[in-house]
């Protein structure tokens, strides 16, 4: 038989401190208005004991339960293969892990997943929700609002119900892409053609309206809708090449996209940059600097994204408890507050 290990309590803290429970409690929660000699002496304590705080009890006090739930709209399939949300997730986790909070990852396969979230946000498990990769005709903005949690989001919102107004980290889509056309147009490229993401993604619609704006004249057999995916750009590409033989640059909506047009084109026995110049849009370097040629790209900091939504989210966090409006609906009163990072041309060899 094993025999139970007694947890350390905080009775058991003060009196190796020497100080009230009351004291203890004020220090382990983050409490004001105890002398800088109790701390010390109270955390050498803690630290002798290997006492461990019990996380309901702290958050009745603190009305904090110091987990956050990143709700990632694709399902785990894609998830998991596709380095953006590696990156983005890291960044994430970063900034939490800083901040002694922990992260709760949500994946939903599909629709009948999204009451499933929506009930655990609900449930009073997290103290807020970072989302990202949403589709315009996702119901878990709505699911979320009524869930009343935190949320900032990464990406353009691209709803809106004239009420509540979103907090978002997102890139210069459209800046960066125009850079990228711009880049092939200056490379002397005249029938330069784009490979869409998923066009229900803010994203992807952002970045078309950029090549656009450089190639307002453009045939329209030059674009081609992809999803993001490396079967996607592949697909897009031998389609473009049976429409157009005669293209001379395309610009793919993201890397990995990118890096399937690239297989066909080889393929296809056209030589990169020479015949076909070809530019990404993320900078993932694990893609990038792997294909061939080395994908000249827009980079956007993904993990950075994630950083700074993690960070917004934590401050709203700090400043409802600090105002004492743990109860009121997070998003009442609040102005749109979207963060849009840069982007910046990286040269490679393939463009």
């Amino acid at each position: 038989m094993t025999e139970a290990v007694t947890r350390p309590t905080l009775e058991a803290v003060a009196a190796r401190a020497g100080v009230s429970r009351a004291t203890v409690s004020r220090v382990v929660n983050g409490g004001d208005g105890v002398r800088e000699r109790l701390v010390e002496r109270v955390r050498q304590a803690v630290d002798e004991l290997g006492y461990v705080p019990n996380q309901a009890a702290r958050s009745l006090v603190t009305r904090r339960h110091d987990a956050v739930a990143v709700v990632i709209a694709e399902p785990e399939t894609r998830v998991f293969a596709d380095p953006f949300f590696a990156l983005q997730l890291r960044g994430i986790s970063k900034e939490l892990t800083a901040h002694d909070s922990q992260l709760v990852l949500l994946l939903t396969e599909g629709r009948d997943d999204h009451a499933r979230v929506g009930r655990y946000l609900a449930g009073g498990h997290v103290d807020g929700a970072l989302v990202f990769s949403l589709h315009l005709d996702d119901a878990l903005p709505g699911l979320i609002r009524h869930a009343g949690v935190p949320t900032v989001f990464g990406g353009r919102p691209g709803w809106s119900d004239g009420t509540h107004r979103a907090v978002y980290v997102d890139s210069d889509n459209r800046g960066g892409a125009r850079t990228a056309v711009r880049h092939l147009v200056g490379l002397g490229r005249t029938r330069i053609a784009h490979i869409t993401g998923a066009l229900d993604q803010t994203s992807a619609v952002d970045r078309l309206d950029g090549f656009r704006d450089v190639m307002a004249d453009a045939d329209p057999q030059l674009i081609v809708e992809g999803d993001f995916s490396p079967a996607g750009g592949e697909r897009a590409m031998r389609e473009l090449l049976d429409r157009c033989p005669d293209l001379d640059g395309v610009f793919a909506a993201n890397d990995i996209t990118a890096a399937g047009a690239l297989r066909v084109l080889r393929e296809r026995g056209r030589r990169v940059p020479d015949d076909v110049a070809v530019i990404g849009f993320d900078d993932m370097l694990p893609v990038a600097e792997q294909t061939d040629p080395p994908l000249t790209t827009i980079r956007q900091d993904i993990e950075e994204m994630g950083r700074l939504m993690a960070r917004l989210l934590l401050r709203r966090l700090d400043r409802r408890n600090a105002d004492g409006e743990g109860e009121q609906a997070p998003d009442a009163g609040d102005d749109t507050a979207g963060v849009v990072l840069p982007t910046t041309l990286v040269r490679r060899a393939s463009a």
